[in-house]
């Protein structure tokens, strides 16, 4: 099984990936493909950055490109399940349900006032300082309405299978994981 893991920025995808970790899942992370493609090229890693040549690479290879480098990598060890963090375009989901049989793709969500708490708490230098830049970011990250190949966390949100609201407190987020898992486990007998 493969579960891809979208959400926006500081929603807490981790309380979902930790999860299936402790299920066996091997983590596989899309930011770890772009950032060796932007050391290859010299660039400064940055979200910025990391958008730009993620969309680059759609566009000049296709939309599931990205997906395409996981399945390679996946190829050498088809028994085992994995967790892939994170898809940012709709038509990434839409390439991995044509592509592999037992995908799900899950959604993590919060209140942009929490997810910018908890921006302003992690403290990544790649992230935003203020409001007005969290705002933009986050408007380009829920859909980049200039490029196709670009950001849609908000479309990918309503093609989920499942979505987590996690935006109260850690266990509320933790036994909707549980439940999730539950209904994942009646439906494809994990």
């Amino acid at each position: 099984m493969i579960v891809g893991v979208c959400g926006r920025v500081a929603a807490g995808k981790e309380t979902l990936t930790s999860f299936l970790r402790e299920k066996g899942f091997v983590y596989l992370v899309s930011s770890d493909l772009i950032n060796e493609e932007l050391v290859r090229r010299g660039l400064e890693i940055t979200r910025k950055n990391q958008q730009d040549v993620a969309d680059e690479l759609r566009k000049k290879n296709g939309v599931g490109i990205l997906m395409q480098m996981f399945l390679d990598k996946i190829a050498k060890n088809v028994e085992k399940d994995y967790i892939i963090d994170s898809l940012r375009n709709s038509g990434e989901a839409v390439f991995m349900r044509e592509k592999v049989k037992d995908f799900i793709l899950i959604g993590v969500d919060a209140s942009q006032k929490i997810r910018f708490e908890r921006i302003l708490l992690r403290g990544k230098s790649s992230d935003p300082k203020t409001w007005q830049e969290f705002l933009k970011m986050d408007a380009r990250d829920n859909f980049d309405t200039e490029n196709p190949m670009g950001q849609q966390t908000g479309k990918l949100l309503e093609m989920a299978d499942f979505v987590v609201m996690n935006d109260k407190y850690l266990g509320d987020a933790q036994k909707q994981v549980e439940e999730m898992w539950k209904a994942i486990n009646m439906m494809h007998k994990v």
